[in-house]
């Protein structure tokens, strides 16, 4: 059972962990019933409390899904991609819906008739297509936008820390920009990088190309700064830059200092070209223009990443008299990478340009909704008769309101919105099986006795030797205790229940 472990009323109410008392744990759960039903002359004369473990998550998991109070939400302002990941730990959907000024839902409907499909690659003839030299890197050419502070798929990485050192697309050249930094005692830059996941588990060899452009040493003149005992104008020295490009089994990282000391423990691993452990091609120190790599040998991996990396190791630092904003800067560009199979895949290939999105979807998106379309099938005129007769049959429900539609697709596990919705506040809510975390691991206590009697039944009915008319009684009484925690936690109040009647003109006697 779960007590007041001799929290004082002063501690609880000047705490934040409101409201507990009503659950119980499910380690508690587990050790109760180890103690109340395991043991010679009880139920079960003997069980591995792993055993018990088990049957209580998968107890738990089932109590969530239509029992527990399991629901949770999530709200975001629905990008112009007209996409909402699905959450972690997402089992099903309640309702999606998205809120209004007054903070009023409005309820979308999913729809049925539509889908995000994988969209095969064929020839003009329709024959299926497996070319080779087929470019795998989606937005390879960066002319889809960045969007801070983090990128959206396809890419990955952190596009934004401030001060300078950022990565942005600048006419359609994927541009990073270092500024040096003094916040750990010593000059220092960033080490910046973006990747993208490749499934390569059906390609062989891979050739690779990329055109970058990188600065050369050289020095810039500051004339004014708010660095103590330094005379203005000052010159610096702006140090060389070097950007690469490859495939590694690991995604870049999110530790951007290009820096170890006891502020920072760890060099990113972003500044070491190590972090390729297949491949890279590097521009260094002036270097520009196009470089490839043929051929090269992916046969042993599945999964993979396309990795951009690029550093400017600063050995001096300077801020604007303000104290505010830095002044030395150097920047990397890299455009028009490319990664393409070498010989013909097995596999279907997806077609040019959807690798992604499907066609189905793109016009899905672009198109105005038709639950916009809200004409009156009623007027009186002679219109009615000549074009109106029976449009309304076979109307699909969905469809019939303006607040919009979506579906989910579980291939990229994304829910997908019509285009009426942009720019709103979307709210999913959503059911979970209550083991995503131990926070979320506890029972309410009115559905604790279901919890050891669902337990027993499931660990008496995977037991040899056991009387089919034993289990039977089990589940009986594991039925019976679910139903009762049904209604207990139903929370049905009679005023409330009087209250709801009343408005439906109904004579309430009490």
């Amino acid at each position: 059972m779960t007590y007041l472990d001799n929290t004082t009323q002063k501690e609880y109410y000047q705490g934040s962990d409101f409201g507990s008392y009503q659950f119980c744990s499910l380690e508690d759960i587990i050790n109760q019933f180890m103690v109340v039903y395991v043991g010679e002359g009880k139920a079960i004369s003997r069980v591995k409390r792993i055993d018990v473990a088990f049957h209580a998550q998968r107890a738990l998991a089932e109590l969530s899904f239509d029992t527990l109070r399991s629901i949770k939400s999530q709200q975001i302002d629905l990008p112009p991609s007209l996409t909402m990941i699905l959450p972690h730990d997402y089992v099903n959907y309640t309702k999606v819906s998205w809120a209004d000024s007054a903070g009023m839902k409005h309820p979308l409907y999913e729809t049925k008739h539509t889908s995000n499909p994988f969209q095969i690659r064929q020839e003009t003839n329709g024959e299926y297509e497996f070319p080779e030299g087929l470019e795998i890197v989606v937005n390879n050419d960066f002319s889809e936008a960045l969007t801070n502070p983090w990128f959206f798929n396809p890419f990955s990485g952190i596009s934004s820390t401030g001060l300078g050192s950022d990565i942005t697309i600048v006419n359609e050249v994927l541009t990073f920009g270092h500024s040096s930094h003094g916040d750990f005692g010593e000059a220092h830059g960033k080490a910046l990088s973006a990747w993208q996941a490749l499934d390569v588990s059906d390609v062989d060899y891979l050739n690779i190309k990329a055109t970058a452009n990188t600065d050369a040493a050289t020095t810039t003149v500051v004339s004014s700064g708010s660095i103590a005992n330094r005379t203005y104008p000052y010159t610096y020295n702006l140090p060389p830059t070097t950007i690469r490009f490859g495939l590694s089994t690991t995604p870049g990282s999110d530790n951007i200092h290009n820096v170890e000391n006891q502020y920072n423990a760890v060099r990113s691993p972003n500044a070491s070209p190590d972090i390729f452990d297949i491949t890279y091609l590097e521009w260094t120190a002036g270097e520009t223009g196009e470089k490839e790599e043929l051929s090269v040998d992916v046969r042993n991996y599945n999964n993979i990443y396309v990795l951009i990396t690029s550093t400017a190791s600063f050995e001096e630092h300077d801020v604007s008299a303000a104290g505010m904003l830095e002044t030395l800067f150097v920047d990397t560009t890299i455009d028009d990478i490319s990664i393409k199979n070498a010989y013909n895949p097995s596999k279907l290939q997806p077609a040019a340009g959807n690798t992604v999105n499907s066609s189905t979807w793109n016009n899905y998106k672009s198109a105005t909704p038709s639950e916009n379309d809200n004409n009156d099938y009623d007027y009186d005129d002679d219109y009615r008769f000549n074009t109106n007769v029976g449009q309304r049959y076979g109307l699909h429900p969905e469809h019939a309101q303006t607040n919009g539609s979506f579906f989910i697709d579980n291939r990229f596990g994304k829910l997908h919105f019509s285009s009426n919705v942009s720019g709103k506040t979307v709210i999913l809510d959503y059911i979970s099986d209550s083991l995503g975390t131990e926070a979320e691991m506890k029972v309410h206590k009115l559905a604790e006795d279901a919890m050891y009697k669902y337990i027993l039944c499931d660990v008496i009915s995977c037991m040899a030797n056991v009387p089919a008319n034993a289990i039977f009684r089990y589940k009986k009484d594991k039925f019976a205790a679910v139903r009762k925690a049904k209604i207990r936690l139903s929370n049905f109040k009679t005023e409330e229940l009087t209250q709801i009647l009343r408005g439906k003109s109904k004579h309430i006697k009490h």
